[in-house]
């Protein structure tokens, strides 16, 4: 197995940036799309032209790795991938569809919690995919996933492309140290039996979260119990009994010292391969980062899902991703949705953005690959692919809606009172959702 090319800033970012794939709000988001005719193989001849598409540091090199395959299909469509840099890109696609789409590419990549942002606030500026035929792939993507690329009238306005499903990676000396059996962790009780055994026997604390500004663990946790920030209907839903199980369990974590509170994501990194911490529950994306990292660990990580909350609850759930939407200013409609529809739904291409740059696929008809059933050498010669694939599929929706960012600053806000100050965890949420409702207008859901 090649070792991924991915660098800290390619991490599919944590905290403001990562999030799972859900469902929209109540935003009214129809596109600006130009009615096409699709790009089937009996009209790719017809198909031509230039198109510009945005991306950053991995996943452009991986869309960049494609385009030769993809012009043999389409060998009158020349594309340009464009490395934009992560914050450059967004700054510089919020100025151009503000102007009218000036200074745009064709297609761009958006990771999967701001689309529901960009629909509502720009309403008219991605093409509507459904008019081209997009919804027949819809199948092809996990439920959760091809949710988050819809608008209100449940038209895409953006093509799934890598996803995060989450797991637990840990460290095996350490498992083996304290004898602790990894497959015996079924609920986050275990896990916390387990750590207070792992940490007994080495020192080592459990699980990183930087408590005052990333909610990674909490999101985690609320997606597993089927509830996020926000209802299905856009109403509040942080102060849910859910959300409340879930805080309250990182606040029995805290307390038994099996939290080690970290600043930001070099702080996450630092002590994955220092050993500060035994595991490390984050989405299939850190997989390429602690290979990175610490090769000389080969061997030494393995991962088993995210625990359940009582017996045979869900333990799936998602953490990061991103999809590709087309400029509604494109010249060239047919040439950009031609790209975007080969790049999202063509197996070989995602299988190597996988292999070269280890990014996730949504697209589940690449999880048959022999890749996925292989046993991985850095990580103890386990067939951790498949795992992730099943957790991938098994995901419950989300629904990020354009409040996204206040919500997960609000709901960082509360983390910190229940984990630093502690206080009572019901009572920080309330704050949290007072906070959201007072500054969105949305109402509670309870």
């Amino acid at each position: 197995m090649k070792i991924w090319k991915m660098t800290l800033t390619g991490a599919l970012s944590i905290g403001l940036l990562a999030a799972c794939g859900g469902g929209n709000d109540d935003a009214d988001t129809n596109g600006g799309g130009n009615e096409g005719n699709g790009n089937s193989e009996a009209d790719a001849s017809e198909v031509s032209g230039e198109i510009t598409v945005w991306g950053w540091n991995v996943a452009a090199a991986s869309m960049e790795l494609a385009v030769e395959q993809f012009q043999e299909e389409y060998p009158d469509v020349d594309v340009v991938v464009e490395d934009i840099g992560t914050e450059d890109l967004y700054d510089r696609l919020t100025v151009g569809l503000a102007s009218g789409g000036s200074g745009l590419p064709d297609v761009t990549m958006i990771e999967t919690d701001r689309l529901d942002n960009y629909f509502a606030e720009f309403p008219d500026g991605f093409v509507n995919l459904s008019e081209y035929g997009f919804d027949e792939h819809e199948g092809e993507f996990p439920e959760a996933k091809a949710e988050a690329m819809k608008d209100a009238d449940g038209n895409f306005l953006a093509a799934p492309w890598d996803i995060g499903p989450a797991g637990v990676f840990y460290h095996v000396p350490h498992f083996e140290e304290a004898g602790v059996d990894p497959d015996s962790i079924e609920t986050w009780d275990d896990y916390i039996e387990a750590g207070e055994q792992i940490q007994e026997a080495t020192g080592a604390q459990m699980a990183p979260v930087d408590i005052s500004s990333d909610d990674a663990l909490f999101r985690m946790m609320m997606n597993q119990l089927g509830t996020y920030y926000f209802d299905e209907d856009g109403n509040i839903d942080i102060d849910s009994d859910e959300a409340q199980q879930a805080l309250s369990k990182i606040q029995e974590m805290r307390e038994a010292d099996l939290i080690a509170n970290v600043d930001g994501w070099d702080g996450t990194v630092t002590a994955t391969i220092n050993h500060q911490v035994a595991t490390v529950p984050f989405g299939v994306w850190y997989a390429g980062t602690i290979m990175d990292q610490a090769p000389e660990q080969e061997g030494e990580w393995d991962v088993f899902k995210l625990p359940a909350f009582e017996g045979d609850d869900n333990r799936d759930a998602n953490l990061g991703g991103s999809d590709l939407s087309i400029l509604s200013h494109t010249e060239n409609p047919d040439a950009a949705y031609a790209f975007v529809e080969y790049f999202t739904t063509d197996v070989d291409a995602q299988m190597v953005a996988l292999e070269e740059y280890g990014l996730f696929p949504s697209l589940t008809a690449a999880y048959d690959e022999p890749f996925f059933e292989e046993e991985d050498e850095f990580f103890n010669n386990s067939p951790i692919w498949s795992t992730f694939a099943e957790v991938a599929e098994g995901t419950l929706p989300a629904n990020y809606t354009s409040d996204y960012a206040r919500a997960l600053r609000y709901s960082a806000d509360a983390q910190a009172e229940a984990l630093l100050s502690g206080g009572e965890v019901q009572d920080a949420l309330d704050e949290a959702a007072g906070r959201i409702e007072n500054e969105t207008g949305r109402e509670r859901a309870n």
